[in-house]
């Protein structure tokens, strides 16, 4: 088992790594001086020299790549002259110092994403922070409502199965499945938010927490929860109602459960007793997986719904060109979504030693 579990962070790690590279030369070979976007078009020469010198922008790329992992990876090399882009200021960064040769260390920090072009000074992990709680709000709200609303339809589909209500609940999954979460928000915001906000009460947008009237608190608004979550949960909610129901279905005919019914045991304690543990299986699989693609996936979402998340965020900061923000988000994204995974098969390996590698 040890071995299966180092065989997954080790795949993980390396898929990790490719992310980091992938991210690095996408957004490196945009047009553009970053030096420049971080300060303003009107800024003179000594300025930008100054912060090209700064982080690095007047070295070539392969340089820059390596400074980009250096940053990046918790366990770096640093120098002890602020002279070098490598110098780690103690005063702004906590660091554990492994060894040292010469003027260089070798440290354990926490991965530096670097700091906004347009929000002066400010670091993305900052940025990261501020963001990403809401995101995670909205995320387990959505998949809540999915799992709950899913596995009940999907029981009742299966237990009515070729009835005018399983066509029904077969229909609206599919549409479910199909419409885009951007086309679902609009219509969702306009037709709750607008047309019935008099019986709603419903906002078209806002977010979980909002500025005062006096601009000196912040109120936390469950309501403005409720469509951007149900919007989100929609695709997921769709894949679960007929994952439980072709699942409850196949197990429905085995003959464990022929040998219940025959006992005289009642559908309702058949299907809770015996049928409902199995049929949860696959479900179980397809609600780890899209938990990690609701945190990537609220992008569209949080911006229609003006919802201060992490994809409200990237959206904001594609239309600034504001790279490191960028590049950082979609990191700990990637970093969330490999991490579960992970989790998600040890689990598996916990559970069913048959699908460990030997």
């Amino acid at each position: 088992m040890l071995n299966y579990i180092l065989n997954k962070f080790f795949y993980g790690l390396l898929t990790l790594f490719g992310v980091v590279t992938v991210i690095f030369f996408l957004f490196n070979v945009l047009p553009g001086d970053p030096a420049r976007m971080m300060l303003d078009q009107r800024e003179d020469s000594a300025q930008l020299e100054i912060i090209r010198k700064k982080y690095g922008f007047d070295k070539p790329i392969s340089t820059q790549y390596l400074y980009y992992l250096n940053d990046v990876s918790p366990i770096s090399i640093h120098s002890k002259t602020n002279d070098s882009y490598t110098f780690l200021d103690t005063d702004k960064y906590s660091f554990i110092k492994l060894f040292s040769i010469g003027n260089k260390s070798m440290v354990i920090k926490f991965p530096y994403l670097r700091e906004s072009f347009q929000k002066k000074g400010k670091k993305v992990s900052a940025v990261i922070a501020e963001t990403l709680p809401n995101t995670f709000v909205l995320a387990v709200s959505a998949i809540s409502i999915a799992i709950i609303i899913g596995i009940f339809f999907g029981i009742l589909s299966a237990v009515y199965k070729d009835t005018f209500f399983d066509r029904i609940i077969s229909i609206i999954s599919t549409l479910g499945m199909s419409v885009p979460s951007f086309f679902s928000a609009i219509l969702f915001a306009w037709f709750f938010g607008f047309i019935l906000h008099e019986y709603t009460n419903l906002n078209m947008t806002g977010s979980l927490y909002e500025v005062d009237d006096f601009g000196e608190g912040t109120t936390l608004r469950l309501k403005n929860l409720i469509l951007p979550a149900i919007v989100l949960g929609i695709r997921p909610l769709a894949v679960i109602i007929q994952l439980m129901r072709n699942s409850l279905l196949e197990v429905m005919g085995q003959d464990y459960i022929r040998t219940a019914k025959a006992k005289g045991l009642s559908m309702h304690s058949i299907i809770k007793k015996h049928a409902l543990k199995n049929a949860l299986n696959p479900v179980v699989t397809a609600v780890s997986g899209w938990f990690a693609s609701l945190l990537a996936g609220a992008v569209f979402v949080e911006y229609i719904f003006n919802w201060n998340g992490l994809g409200k965020e990237i959206v904001n900061a594609l239309n600034t060109l504001d790279l490191p923000i960028i590049m950082g988000s979609v990191l700990i994204i990637a970093t969330m979504f490999i991490i579960i995974n992970i989790f998600v098969d040890i689990i598996y390996g916990l559970l069913d030693p048959r699908i460990r590698i030997k």
